[in-house]
């Protein structure tokens, strides 16, 4: 199985407007609540596309109730654990008129010494069986920065490769634990290493610790520094649309592509057509799955120089 870390899980609210207008009144013409945080959106890709997918992390109050009322349907399996604060929520309003979303995220609650050490024995427990890990997302208040280091090394100590996907200090803390892999954006990336220029900035990541690095540049695609070679990988043309999980949507095809061991292309072929995919989508955190099967064949993929 394929197990997906959660830290800072959320309630996704996904709003559709005529058009958004600021200091306006708007009248919803649609709500659409999802169970959301990166790693669950991960996971739910992973699900869809077939895989055995184990969901960790934390939730609590009747935010984290009904996510997880909502998470029960579906493949992905719970192993949720029980804060004392509650979930938060996400809102996402789009702007049917124009295509554009605008984001707005709660912080999260506050994470208590017992509940992260009873998410530590849990987390090493499911290692167990697991195929790969994806630690994803920002940390809750309470949580130390170094939590994602520390799961790293406990990843790589039982075998499990392990996926990388979160932010300022905690990913300069987590890169130096060794991941196998880490896939910031281009502006995560130019915060690490200072470096604006994408293939100096993988470059400098991977120095950092990092055993391969996905960088994602947007509409331009993904670019990958690994011990294989270095590709550039991007949809046939710029897709418009709800941008909300298209990066978590990429992870899930990095990460399949890791646990199938297929070849740097084909992984980024994966990765970008179900980023594309993700943006065509109506729903948060989901894909078309029509336009991902078309995109897997139009997908461009070059090698490039180190």
């Amino acid at each position: 199985m394929i197990l997906t870390v959660t830290l800072n899980t959320a309630l996704d609210l996904t709003y559709r407007v005529p058009a958004l207008t600021p200091h306006a009144s708007h009248r919803v013409t649609q709500v659409i609540e999802r169970p959301g945080g990166k790693g669950l959106n991960v996971a739910r890709v992973l699900a869809a596309l077939g895989y055995e997918t184990v969901a960790t992390g934390f939730a609590g109050g009747a935010t984290g109730a009904t996510l997880r009322d909502q998470l029960a349907p579906t493949p992905v399996r719970d192993e949720l654990v029980e804060t004392a604060g509650p979930t938060r929520r996400t809102v996402a309003v789009v702007d049917t008129a124009s295509g554009d979303t605008t984001q707005l995220n709660e912080p999260g609650p506050t994470v208590t010494a017992d509940e992260w050490t009873a998410f530590r024995t849990r987390f090493t427990a499911l290692l167990d069986g697991a195929r790969a890990v994806a630690l994803c997302g920002s940390l809750p208040p309470g949580i130390h920065v170094g939590a994602y280091a520390e799961l790293v090394r406990l990843a790589r100590t039982a075998g499990v490769p392990v996926l990388l996907d979160t932010s300022g200090e905690p990913l300069r803390r987590g890169i130096a634990a060794r991941p196998d892999l880490v896939k910031p954006n281009a502006e995560e990336l130019a915060q690490l290493t200072g470096a604006r220029e994408p293939h100096r900035a993988t470059r400098d990541a991977r120095r950092r610790g990092a055993r391969a690095v996905v960088s994602s540049l947007g509409p331009e695609g993904l670019l990958a520094a690994t011990p294989e070679g270095v590709w550039r990988a991007a949809p046939p043309a710029a897709v418009k649309g709800n941008p909300t999980g298209a990066g978590d949507s990429a992870v899930a095809g990095l990460l399949s592509g890791l646990v199938d061991d297929t070849p740097w292309p084909d992984r980024l072929t994966r990765a970008v057509a179900l980023s594309a995919a993700t943006v065509l989508s109506p729903v948060a955190g989901e894909f078309d799955p029509t336009a991902y099967e078309e995109l897997l064949t139009r997908v461009k993929v070059v090698e490039e120089t180190p």
